[in-house]
């Protein structure tokens, strides 16, 4: 059986880089609809949070939020478009509804209206749309990395062996890049003490990496639970690389300048790949011989692959900079989601330069061109939450209703006002606050029960309709362990 799981998730080829992209939307599209939903009872019934709010908060959001993203990767899977397309016109109905209602009762001509929301202040103690894409990009790895071992899962959204675009090698870089974005670094956190004195810290506060990635390592072996040999070797695992990349990019930004960081993103993983190119490198990481030849061997694509995870994790840290400047009009937030956008369109240029003449994108060696599309892949999907955040605004103002959670807030000069309670309410109900508070808790507990249900189920003869079952519920157990964290405010924290 071992075996039998290896080789269904070996070899695969990966899918187009449209079909990655198309999958950008569902997410925004989702919370969107989420907002409409609340603002319509806001205006039906005058009031938030919902009744009976414990659960019915968590019910909506898990409904609205995570529902979509399991079934758009399982039974969904060949109709994406046509999903989204029919979810982005009824958003379009609701938002036409809520702007018509909103224009007859105010005596302002619908230019004045837009008008003065551009002018309109904001204020956020996080970037909401950064929030967003971190507990997405976790939602989504955690659907994905049980998903994979059922047959419902299409074989094009897996990772790939060698070359090629799956969704779940996008999800590897992102997963990195969301790091980055709120490291201490991007963060503007000043170097207290010597230099030597940070780096001791950095080394520090990455054992808990370190501990978890000992302890799948132990766990697997003891097991005997399937392992993808050419995803990163042997002995290493996505714990590892995570650990070792936060240390090195901290180490690298004590005597580099961050505001230069993407410089540097594009020196490593530009020499990195000057050396693919001209030595023997790549055809050492492309062929598995050797394995039991010693440690650098066994774990080759882990080790090497380093390099162009560092270079997406400078990147990040340049984009975290960027995004996390204060801004207090939502035209200046227009103005950061447009640059953003552009960003994309940019990277996703120099993308096909370099698969045109240099290679295809690889995850497993993490080259140029799988640095390049982590990051303009990460753009476009942060500028589309950060469009559905304006949408979510601009709604809030509209039809009054100023506590829709995880999204921007119109600033007000009473911070006690039963308007400022109830939105801490709602945000304190917020499944996405919940994952946002524990997401290395809720990545964790992801890993240990998809370990669990292939332990219980035999994932590979399940059938679709079951196959979806086992991954609702195996969902609904993660946010609701997650959420009942929340409620309590407990923020797990293993340092």
């Amino acid at each position: 059986m071992k075996t039998i799981k290896e080789a269904f998730v070996s070899n695969l080829n990966g899918t187009s880089l449209g079909e990655v992209t198309l999958g950008s939307f569902l997410a925004p599209v989702c919370l969107i609809h989420r907002a409409f939903i609340l603002v319509l009872y806001y205006q039906a019934k005058g009031t938030l949070p919902l009744p009976l709010p414990l659960i019915s908060h968590l019910l909506l959001d898990f409904s609205l939020l995570v529902l979509p993203l399991v079934l758009s990767c399982t039974i969904l899977s060949n109709v994406l478009l046509q999903v989204i397309v029919c979810l982005t016109l009824i958003s379009a109905c609701v938002l036409c509804y809520i702007c018509r209602t909103s224009f007859q009762s105010s005596a302002l001509q619908p230019q004045k209206i837009v008008s003065n929301f551009l002018q309109s202040s904001v204020q956020f103690h996080q970037v909401p749309f950064v929030t967003l894409f971190r507990v997405f990009v976790n939602v989504k790895t955690a659907i994905s990395i049980l998903a994979v071992d059922f047959s419902v899962f299409p074989r094009r959204y897996a990772k790939t062996e060698t070359y090629g675009t799956g969704v779940m090698d996008f999800g590897v870089g992102a997963f990195v890049f969301a790091n980055a974005l709120v490291s201490p670094e991007a963060r503007r956190r000043e170097v207290t003490g010597s230099k030597m004195s940070h780096v001791t810290k950095q080394i520090l506060s990455v054992w808990p990496l370190l501990a978890l990635g000992l302890g799948r390592l132990v766990s697997i072996k003891m097991t005997g639970y399937h392992e993808h040999m050419t995803e990163y070797g042997i002995h290493w695992n996505f714990f590892f690389t995570l650990a070792i990349v936060r240390l090195l990019a901290s180490v690298l930004l004590v005597v580099l300048p961050a505001g230069q960081s993407w410089l540097f993103a594009l020196l490593i993983s530009g020499c990195y790949q000057f050396a693919l190119e001209t030595t023997e490198l790549k055809t050492f990481l492309m062929h598995n011989r050797d394995r039991g030849k010693d440690f650098v061997h066994a774990n080759k694509e882990g080790i090497f692959s380093i390099a162009g995870y560092v270079a997406i994790y400078l990147a990040g840290v340049q984009i975290g900079l960027y995004v996390m400047q204060q801004r207090h009009q939502v035209k200046d937030c227009l103005k950061m989601l447009f640059t953003l956008s552009l960003g994309s369109l940019v990277s996703y240029g120099a993308l096909f330069a370099c698969q045109t003449l240099v290679e295809p994108v690889s995850r497993r060696s993490a080259n140029l061109p799988f640095v390049i599309w982590s990051v303009a892949q990460s753009l476009f999907f942060m500028s589309l939450l950060g469009l559905a955040d304006m949408v979510i605004l601009f709604s809030k103002g509209a039809s009054a209703c100023r506590f829709l959670p995880s999204s921007m807030n119109f600033l007000e000069k009473k911070t006690d006002s039963p308007v400022s309670r109830s939105r801490v309410e709602v945000e304190r109900l917020c499944l996405i606050q919940a994952v946002s508070r524990n997401q290395l808790m809720f990545f964790l507990l992801s890993n240990v029960m998809t370990g669990v249900t292939n332990a219980v189920v035999d994932t590979l003869s399940c059938s679709s309709s079951f196959s979806v079952c086992v991954l609702l519920s195996y969902m609904l157990v993660n946010c609701l362990v997650i959420y009942v964290l929340h409620i309590c405010e407990i923020a797990v924290k293993f340092w």
